[in-house]
């Protein structure tokens, strides 16, 4: 059986809501079977964005403190609660077909709940890349590494697999954002939950294209992808 291709496109700076919009177009040509699946690798400005558990008052900042950071806001259809889009931390966004929902329109939870874990298991393999052990924990998602003895999250994922079964959204990894943005939220709705970086762990970090570079061939290695570079 022929190994299917994923397309990966890294797109540098884009604004959240244009890259949103795409992930729209791309899904819909996706699910016509006029695009193969699609890996979109960006960043994105400063950007908090609440997904469908998402609470107002896990946002700490007021507007003025918002405008003055300059961080835009969106309530979007992924799951999970609030999390930080910014510079220096790479997103990927997979576009991919998990195929059709079941009679009762979800998506059967063995396979929506593995695909989140295969999420994860691209990510801890791109962190053992740079000489560092991410792991799970326990009932919750996305991925932590150990630090001063405790468990920091370094990535956050939130996803949607829409009526067509197609994914979108995706996870975040920090790599050398600025941590100060993460003060005007409660992370994930996880109170005093520490987060981190790989610049706080690494004397040289990598960057942010060479992070790309190793998250699309985990990828590709985890999801059992050909990956064609457009």
């Amino acid at each position: 059986m022929e190994t299917p291709t994923c397309l990966v496109q890294y797109l540098g700076r884009l604004p959240y809501e244009q890259a949103w919009k795409l992930q729209d177009e791309l899904a819909a040509q996706i699910a016509a079977g006029q695009q193969p699946p699609t890996l979109l690798l960006l960043e994105h400005p400063h950007t908090y964005t609440f997904g469908r558990r998402g609470k107002e008052q896990n946002l700490l900042w007021s507007p003025a403190e918002l405008e003055q950071h300059g961080v835009a806001v969106y309530w979007v259809d992924r799951g999970g609660d609030v999390t930080y889009h910014g510079p220096g931390q790479l997103v990927g966004y997979p576009l991919l077909p998990l195929g059709p929902l079941s009679q009762d329109a979800r998506l059967p939870q063995a396979d929506y709940v593995g695909y989140l874990r295969r999420l994860e298991e691209v990510l801890i393999l791109t962190l053992a890349n740079y000489g560092v052990q991410g792991k799970r924990v326990e009932g919750m998602t996305g991925v932590w590494v150990e630090k001063d003895a405790q468990d920091c999250k370094i990535a956050s994922i939130g996803v949607k697999v829409d009526a067509r079964g197609v994914t979108r959204h995706g996870f975040a990894l920090n790599v050398a954002p600025d941590m100060q943005y993460w003060n005007g939220i409660i992370a994930c709705g996880l109170v005093g939950c520490p987060l981190t970086s790989l610049a706080e762990l690494l004397p040289e970090p990598p960057t942010i294209a060479q992070v790309a570079d190793t998250t699309s061939l985990c990828f590709g290695q985890v999801f059992g992808y050909n990956l064609k570079r457009v």
